[in-house]
């Protein structure tokens, strides 16, 4: 018998239809692809850098190119054969102050957000500090925080943490925090107000401040980079009231060259001209630090002192006292030459400590920093950057968006 036949016309629709359906399936098969959504930064912060940094390498500071007689370095072979060697170098490297200056920036964004008038000192400091050891991701001597947050208050220059006292409307608060890596110090300050009276004030340190980092560079005179701040400074007046009062620098503080775990590392950068010889050398790593103040202009130690650091230098001697002997440990398995607190000190788990403490800072052992002021009634102010003076360029590593 023969096979039946079958109307073509038909057969086109079934294969068509047929077709239709199966590629219908296959888009029902396929998954949409989600995007991944990118990791952003907590508030309060608490998202540690690494996640938001997979790769390792964090943002380079602001370049700025050296002026005069160095101007040829940017395009030198030699010098950059040296940054070259500097930056592969694991004693030296650079990413390390750059993950620091990025805990920094973040930690303080949120920051300036947060404080306000009404909180306590304590509330602030510990808002910063937990946000610095998260970010950082604190690791022992490996990464955490660079020195104790100071919040000095209106004449108070610097090296105050209050505890209970509260912020005021008419307060000028200066906020001074580091963070570490590898020992590798980030430092850097600003100030805060919050009425307008104090204005120009803290324009004035701020230009001061930028002036520094602007005129520092290889070779120059520590003397004459002093005298470069000052001229800023002095250009600024402040009017309260029925007053019109002069910024003055503040004669004896200034900024700070930065060893490995040494927030003070023997360069100084004082805020007045002076006859300072000493030169600014490739690789030297400088806070620039600038105080201004309606006041004297000068400070002096006043008040309870609740910030200390072991001496780099300090003498080998026997200590009577078993209690110094068991804090002396507790320093160096938690601070090494790291500066600290008090407040550190709690949190370590030490009390009753401080007949041992003042007897490691008699023996030369340990050295306090009691708050610096001016006289009462002034009011001052801070900003500071930390500069990195490299073969090819110089970097302010802690530039950011808000100073």
């Amino acid at each position: 018998m023969a096979p039946t036949a079958v109307n073509s016309t038909t057969e086109t629709k079934a294969e068509d239809t047929l077709k239709k359906a199966n590629a219908e399936g296959k888009k029902k098969k396929k998954k949409k692809k989600s995007k991944k959504k990118k990791l952003e930064q907590t508030d309060p912060p608490r998202v540690g850098l690494s996640k938001l940094f997979p790769s390792g390498i964090y943002p380079e500071g602001e370049l700025q190119p050296y002026k005069d007689d160095n101007t040829y370095r940017i395009t030198s072979e030699e010098a950059r054969y040296k940054e070259k060697l500097a930056n592969e170098d694991p004693e030296t490297t650079y990413n390390d102050i750059r993950r620091a200056a990025e805990v920094h920036r973040q930690v303080r964004e949120r920051a300036r957000k947060f404080i306000r008038p009404g909180l306590t000192m304590t509330e602030i400091a510990e808002f910063i500090e937990d946000g610095t050891r998260a970010l950082v991701e604190e690791n022992g001597f490996e990464s955490g925080v660079g020195f104790p947050t100071g919040l000095s208050l209106n004449h108070c220059a610097a090296h105050y943490t209050p505890k209970l006292v509260i912020l005021s409307q008419g307060d000028v608060l200066k906020v001074d925090f580091g963070v570490h890596v590898n020992g590798r110090i980030l430092d850097s300050a600003f100030t805060l107000t919050f009425d307008h009276t104090y204005d120009k004030l803290v324009e004035a340190v701020k230009a001061a401040t930028d002036t520094g980092v602007r005129e520092a560079g290889i070779d120059v005179r520590l003397g004459e980079l002093a005298g470069a701040i000052q001229e800023t400074m002095e250009s600024y007046e402040v009017e309260i009231g029925s007053q019109v009062l002069p910024v003055k620098p503040i004669e004896n503080l200034s900024g700070h060259s930065i060893n490995k775990y040494q927030i003070h590392g023997g360069k100084s950068v004082m805020l007045v001209k002076n006859s300072d010889q000493t030169k600014m050398e490739e690789g030297d790593y400088f806070a620039i630090e600038t105080f201004g103040s309606t006041g004297r202009g000068r400070i002096v130690e006043s008040g309870e002192c609740s910030h200390y650091a072991r001496r780099v230098d300090a003498p080998h001697v026997p200590l009577r006292l078993t209690s110094a002997k068991t804090l002396l440990k507790s320093i160096n398995k938690n601070f090494g030459t790291l500066p600290f607190c008090r407040r550190y000190l709690d949190r370590a788990g030490e009390s009753k400590y401080l007949l041992a403490l003042n007897h490691l800072v008699s023996q030369g052992i340990v050295q306090d920093y009691p708050p610096l002021c001016d006289q009462r009634g002034s009011m001052t102010a801070q900003f500071e950057h930390t500069i990195l003076l490299r073969p090819t360029v110089k970097e302010v590593i802690s530039r950011g968006d808000d100073y």
